[in-house]
This record gives C-alpha cells, structure tokens and sequence, in this order.
C-alpha cells in the first residue's frame, strides 16, 4: 500500500471505565506534584511577572490556521457535482420506437411520435427519488437529434411528432429549471447517419457546430457527457477531443464534461454502477484514452495521481438502455446494492431510466425508484451516533478550538471537520454512544475541499471482556465511504487511521442499521446467525408492507 507518510499507531493500554475509553490523554505531571509546592510555585512564578495597567488576558490568543489543503483539489464545479451524488440518465430516441438498443441511423425518423410526452413527469420523478441531476441522449449512436438542429435534417424536424416543430431537449429543460434540477446532455462522438462521419476535418467541425447549438440555446447546462463507443468494423475517426473540451468550457464556464479520461469526471469502467472497493478521486489523464483506458485503473483511480477527476457509475434500471416491452426493472434492493458501492465508494451513481415509447417514465420503474427512495430514508435518515461523545486522539489548536474539535463529524456536510494536531504518531476518534446500540454500516466523509488523504483505516469496538475488537477494515474515503458489515452491538468505539497523505480530516460520521441488505456475502465467525435470520425476516416484512 502506497504512503507518503506512513504512521506506526502506538499501541496504549485501555481500561474499561468510559471516561479512560473517551479521553486517551496521559495523566498531566504536575498533577503529581503536592501542593503545598504547587502552591509556592505559583507564587513565585507571579511574583516575577511585571506589574502592568494593561491585564495580558484582554489581548486576543492566536489561532492556529487551519492545515494546508493538499493537492490535487476538486474545483468549485467539481464539488457541486458530487454534493449531487446521484443523477438520472434519460436514454430516447427512434430506438425506444424500434426495440433496439445500436439503431442503425437510417431509420425513418417517422416512427417516432410520442403521444403522451411529458418532460415534467420525468423531473418529478426524479426529484421525488433523491436525483438531483438529469441527463438527455441529445443525439444518440443513430445520429437522430432530439432537438431542431440547423445542420441535419434527421432530427425532430422530420417527424409527425407535434407538425416537425417538437423540441425534447427545450422542454426538458424548461422543466428541469422549473424543478431546480440541473441538466446534463449526452450528444454522441460517433454517428451512424451523418455521411461526413469518417472524414477527419468535415466532422469534427459537425459535432462541434452541433454542440454549439446544443450549449446556447437551452439556459445552463452542468454536465456534457461524451464517450468513446464505437462498434467494430465502422469508420475510423480521430476526435478532436481537445478542441471539443475547450469549447465546451467556454461556452457553459460551469459544465463538468464526462467521458473515460475525463477532463472533469471518468467513466468507472464497467456499465453495472459498480466502483473499485478502492476509488480514488486522484487520476492521472495522461495514463488514459478515451476509448481504451485499463477498466481497473478507471475503477480505483490512482493515490499518486496528479488530476482530480472523480469517477462517475452508470447503469441502467433495465437490462438495456433504451425502453423495450419485453424488458422489466431492477428491484429496490437491487439498486439499494448499487447504491454501496457506487455513493458508497467516492462516485456519483448515474442511473439510466428510460422513457417508454408514450413518452413517459413507465409505472413499473417509478415503483422501484420509490421503493429505492424509501429503503435510503429507513436506513440513513437518523444517525445512530448523533448523541454520541466524542474525543479525538488530538485536536489542532488544542481542545478549546472548535473549529476542528472531534464533535464535528456529527455536523452533515464537508465543511466542518475534526483535524488532529500536527506530527502525530496515530489518528484515533473515540465515539461513547451512551448506550448500547446495534449497527451495521458505517459512514465516513473527508473534507474533499482539502484533498483526498486518508489511505487506510479500521473501525473497533469495545466488547463485554473490556476488549477492542476490529470490525471492518477500509481504504480511502473522499466525498463518502459506506461500509457494510455484520451486526455489532456496542456502546464504544473508536476510529483508527492508519494511513494517510497528510494529516487525515474526517468531515462526518454516521452508524446505521441496514435490515434489508442481503447479508450472504459477509462472512463473519462471531457472527451469530440468529442476527442473519432476524435481518432477513425484518427485510422480508418490509418489502411486503411496500
């Protein structure tokens, strides 16, 4: 395991009183002193200070600053997007209508009519699910264009649908600005109908004009979503990748662009929401391509990377990502898996529900979307460690400097944090809950503003024999890291980092109960399996009930 500054934990001996257990410190030495000479100490001490009519208590201590921010750093568009954390992705077009997933690019722009389009239907339900974030295939493989574009006649212009005059991304974007959604577009490198495509100069400067079009006329857009597919035996075409980044950012200033080597977000390397159990925001651009990056270096990232580029998860709520009939969705807790281990891992989940051929979000899905709503609210919406104390192995600036004292980690969001004092051989918060509880997730947020530093960490508990007990070990964290493990009961326990780039912050905590995981996957030998049955029961009642 990578370091830069690798840190040998110091083993101290606890004993079982809670007061010892939350305050690690080492008795004080002049409290060994008796006091009659601690009393002529004092004395004497004040008798050689000067007398003085200014009192030295009126003049204001010194504040220790807070640590260096450690590079790379996230910029303010980046930080905004991943405050985000889930997204929705909108995949429709001719396909939707032909039951297909690659359209060829000549199908007759006729077939599609969607009778019963409603933009703001696809907004609610993304919102009313916890998305804070749409995404529309602008145009697709097929070169079809879901907008009025000056350049191609294969677009909205040429169908029945509302006389030619119809506009899917205007009206996606009404709605989305009328719901305080953001708007991302996917416009497609490669293109199956435009005959220009193949030829180097004459496309680069299509897409470009498309993309202009696409970024002027519909208000602000906060992503731009690219990518390298490209079937076998099509046309070679060399993308002019920089030329379309730069334009990007200088038409929409605050646009993430998307694509396998970012610059601003990567692609995770699979189509199934799943990120490395290790995912660093830190990545090198120049290590990849777009079109062949090594999916592994995608999937985790790089801890001595020189770029932040954060990864971003895609998968679809459906076997396909254009609506078919035949098709139905995932379930709740299907995606509740996805969650862990996409959120749960340091990315941004983007979850594809596509349109049926009516031009609405179909009732099966929005089914799943609410119960996968419901699951997240049961789970995570009442820290079990919010009363908890809390006590830190140091705190910059001393104890009496609130603005890292240990305690913020309880405060929801990236902004506060607990900081240890500078040089420490070990990292350690200490959590007295105040009584027993039952848990088995764990939530860490680091500040990201400040960078992505911690490399390791473990969390123990105390058990019966006054003994700590290591429940689950983790590597980085970044923006979030949720952990899953079998159910522990506990009063006390304690962070440990073991590793870290610099001076580890921790932004928040949280301890949660899961009932409706499947646990099979986690294998613990003092695990009892009565906990396993009654997690089961418990889930199996609650699915019922929805």
């Amino acid at each position: 395991m990578f370091t830069l500054n690798p840190r040998k934990q110091k083993k101290k001996k606890m004993k079982n009183s809670s007061s010892e257990i939350c305050n690690p410190q080492k008795q004080s030495p002049i409290s060994k002193v008796p006091i009659s000479h601690f009393t002529f100490l004092t004395v004497l001490t004040l008798s050689l200070i000067p007398f003085s009519s200014s009192s030295s208590s009126s003049s204001t201590p010194k504040v220790k600053p807070p640590p260096l921010p450690i590079l790379p750093l996230p910029s303010a568009f980046q930080l905004q997007w991943q405050l985000g954390h889930m997204a929705l992705f909108f995949h429709f077009g001719p396909n939707t209508f032909t039951d297909t997933e690659w359209g060829t690019g000549h199908a007759d722009p006729s077939i599609f009519n969607p009778t019963k389009l409603d933009a703001a239907q696809w907004v609610r339900v993304a919102k009313d699910s916890g998305f804070s974030h749409v995404i529309l295939t602008a145009k697709h493989h097929d070169g079809f264009c879901l907008w009025q574009s000056a350049y191609t006649d294969y677009s909205l212009r040429s169908t029945q649908w509302k006389n030619g005059t119809g506009d899917v991304v205007a009206e996606l974007a009404e709605a989305a600005k009328q719901a305080g959604i953001s708007l991302g577009l996917y416009l497609s490198p490669w293109d199956r109908h435009e005959p220009c495509y193949g030829k180097t100069l004459e496309y680069n400067e299509y897409y470009m004009a498309q993309m202009s079009e696409l970024l002027t006329r519909y208000g602000e857009i906060t992503e731009v979503w690219l990518d390298g597919a490209k079937g076998e035996g099509e046309k070679d075409m060399e993308y002019f990748f920089e030329s379309w980044f730069s334009l990007i950012h200088q038409l929409q200033p605050g646009a993430i662009i998307f694509s396998d080597a970012g610059p601003d977000t990567r692609w995770v390397g699979d189509e199934a929401g799943v990120a490395g159990s290790t995912s660093w925001s830190l990545f090198n651009r120049s290590n990849a391509r777009i079109g062949g990056t090594d999916p592994q270096y995608s999937s985790e990232g790089d801890p001595v990377g020189h770029d932040w580029v954060p990864a971003e998860c895609d998968v679809s709520i459906r076997p396909g990502w254009f609506w078919h009939p035949s098709e139905v969705p995932k379930s709740a807790r299907s995606l509740l898996d996805i969650y862990y281990k996409s959120v749960g891992r340091n990315c941004l989940l983007l979850l594809n529900v596509p349109p049926n051929s009516s031009g609405l979000i179909s009732a099966e899905d929005i089914q799943v979307l609410q119960e996968f709503s419901e699951l997240r609210r049961s789970i995570f919406s009442h820290n079990l460690a919010v009363n908890a104390f809390l006590n830190g192995s140091s705190t910059r600036g001393g104890v009496q400097d609130s603005r890292f004292n240990p305690h913020n980690v309880l405060e929801e969001g990236i902004y506060t944090y607990w900081a240890p004092e500078e040089n420490q051989a070990y990292w350690v918060l200490y959590i007295n809950l105040q009584q027993l509880v039952s848990f088995n997730v764990l939530q860490l947020q680091e500040p990201i503003h400040m960078g992505q530093r911690v490399i390791q960490f473990h969390l123990e508990t105390l058990n019966e024999e006054g003994k700590w007990k290591k429940v689950i070990d983790g590597t980085t964290i970044g923006f979030q890291r949720l952990l899953q493990f079998p159910a522990q009961t506990s009063r006390h326990l304690r962070l440990v980092i073991d590793k870290s780039r610099a001076d580890p912050l921790i932004s928040y905590l949280g301890i949660y109960m899961d009932h409706f995981s499947i646990l099979s996957n986690i294998s613990d030998a003092n695990f009892n399996g009565s906990q396993v049955l009654h997690s089961i029961t418990r889930s199996n009642n609650f699915q019922s009930a929805i």
